[in-house]
């Protein structure tokens, strides 16, 4: 199954009786499995969880810890690029340079790289620079 079908069908089963908004994401890991997610809502905001947020802790859930590849699809006229949080859990697990796909559910399409998705990306470098007090 491609990224963009299971992106698609996980989409589907998103929990979204608030904003009716509905995403799938679907990640490629770089052990080859494909892992899912879909957004949930709650009814206290912003208690949800994001479709790639879910997908990443299927991926960790499921025994992988790297992302290869990354889509996600929503309805929406353009491809609707992921939040902060997502962007900074994405970079988390995959390289610079790895591909994020974003679809909308009638055909169109725009990829990234995690590097363009997140310039200045924020890692555990920048903790390790940083002077450690009372230590």
């Amino acid at each position: 199954m491609s990224l963009l079908s299971a992106a698609t069908e996980v989409r589907l089963r998103a929990y979204a009786p608030y904003s009716r908004f509905k995403v799938g994401a679907a990640i490629l890991s770089v052990e080859g499995n494909l892992h899912v997610g879909c957004n949930v809502e709650n009814v206290a905001y912003p208690e949800g969880t994001c479709a790639e947020a879910g997908a990443i802790a299927a991926m960790i859930a499921g025994g992988d810890t790297r992302i290869a590849e990354i889509a996600v699809i929503a309805d929406s006229p353009e491809p609707v690029p992921c939040c902060g949080g997502c962007r900074q859990k994405i970079a988390e697990f995959a390289g610079q340079d790895v591909r994020v796909t974003l679809y909308t559910t009638d055909g169109k399409s725009k990829v990234l790289t995690v590097a363009e998705l997140l310039p200045g990306v924020f890692t555990l470098a920048h903790m390790d620079a940083t002077p450690k007090v009372g230590v």
